[in-house]
C-alpha cells in the first residue's frame, strides 16, 4: 500500500503582478518515481523552490508525511527531503568525501563544543559520518577518488557526488533537478540506473527534465505543467498521447492556453529571484 510522502495542495506562487504557478495540486507517494515536465517558462522551477522552502508559496501548503514544511530549507532537509540543483552546488575545493560529508549535517547532534572540545561523542559521530559517507560514495562508484577534489572530477561524476551529498541527509524524498542537464546518453543511462536503485532504497523520488525520453523511461507517473498549471497528470502512456502536451512543446496554441509573452514574463521572474537567492547565499557565505 502507497502512502503519501509530499503532498501540494493549492500552490500558488506570485512574484508582484505576475502568477507564476497557479493552484497546483501535486502528491509523490512512497516508493514512486514522478516526473515533473513543461516547457520553457512553465513554473517547473518556481514550483520546486516551493517545495523546498526555498520560496514560500503566496497560497496553499507543501507537506511532507502528513506535516506542513516550514519554509526554509535547511528545515526542509531536516524534515526528510533533500534536492540537487540545475546548477551544480558542489564546493569545488573540498574533496569528495567532505562534499559527502557536509550533507550529514542535519542528522549529526555534536555541538559547537563537543566540536572543539573533540570528545569520545564527537569522534564516535565523526566516524560514523564518514562510514556512512564511504558507504554513499561507493553507492555511486566514486569510492576510489574520495580525496579527489570536487573541482577535478568529470562532469558525470560531478553530478554523481551531488546526489551522494543529497542522500547524505537521509531523506525519504529526493528532488532532483535537471540530473542529466549537459549529460552524453551512456551518462543518462548511468544515472537513470542509479535513480532507480535509489528507488529499492525505499526513497521516493521527484525529477524535472527536459529530456523527455529519460523521463518516460524512469517515471511511474509524470504531471505536466504549462504557464504555471498542471495541464495533465499520469502515467507516460497517457501523458504522451495527449494532444495538448504535443502542443505545448510544439509552441502551437490550444484552447486557454497563455501566449508566448506570459512565458517571457515568468520566465524574467524565475531569473530574478534565482539572482537574488544567489546574491543573498554569497553574501551569506561571505559573513
Amino acid at each position: 500500500m502507497t502512502t503519501p510522502v509530499l503532498e501540494a495542495r493549492d500552490v500558488t506562487m506570485r512574484f508582484g503582478g505576475l502568477t507564476a504557478v497557479r493552484s497546483v495540486d501535486f502528491t509523490v507517494n512512497s516508493g514512486e518515481i514522478v516526473g515533473l515536465i513543461g516547457p520553457n517558462g512553465a513554473g517547473k522551477t518556481t514550483f520546486f523552490n516551493c517545495l523546498t522552502g526555498l520560496y514560500v508559496p503566496t497560497e496553499g501548503t507543501v507537506s511532507y508525511k502528513g506535516t506542513v514544511l516550514p519554509p526554509k530549507p535547511h528545515l526542509v532537509t531536516q524534515a526528510g527531503i533533500a534536492r540537487t540543483f540545475q546548477n551544480i552546488r558542489l564546493f569545488a575545493n573540498m574533496t569528495v568525501l567532505e562534499n559527502v560529508l557536509i550533507g550529514r549535517h542535519t542528522r549529526t547532534k555534536e555541538g559547537l563544543w563537543s566540536a572543539l572540545l573533540r570528545g569520545p561523542g564527537f569522534k564516535k559521530a565523526e566516524k560514523a559520518s564518514e562510514e556512512r559517507a564511504m558507504e554513499l560514495l561507493q553507492f555511486i562508484g566514486l569510492a576510489h577518488k574520495r580525496d579527489h577534489l570536487a573541482r577535478n572530477l568529470p562532469y558525470g561524476e560531478q553530478r554523481k557526488l551531488e546526489i551522494a551529498r543529497a542522500l547524505a541527509s537521509e531523506p525519504g524524498l529526493l528532488l532532483l533537478d535537471e540530473p542529466t542537464a549537459g549529460m552524453n546518453p551512456q551518462e543518462t543511462r548511468a544515472t537513470e540506473e542509479l535513480v532507480f536503485a535509489i528507488r529499492e532504497q525505499g526513497i521516493a523520488v521527484l525529477v524535472i527534465e527536459h529530456d523527455m525520453r529519460f523521463i518516460f523511461n524512469l517515471c511511474d507517473r509524470v504531471a505536466v505543467l504549462v504557464q504555471g498549471e498542471k495541464l495533465i497528470e499520469g502515467t507516460s502512456d497517457v501523458v504522451q498521447a495527449d494532444e495538448r502536451v504535443v502542443a505545448a512543446y510544439l509552441g502551437e496554441p490550444f484552447e486557454g492556453a497563455p501566449g508566448d509573452a506570459e512565458a517571457a514574463e515568468v520566465e524574467a521572474a524565475e531569473a530574478e529571484a534565482a539572482e537574488a537567492e544567489a546574491e543573498h547565499s554569497t553574501k551569506g557565505e561571505a559573513q
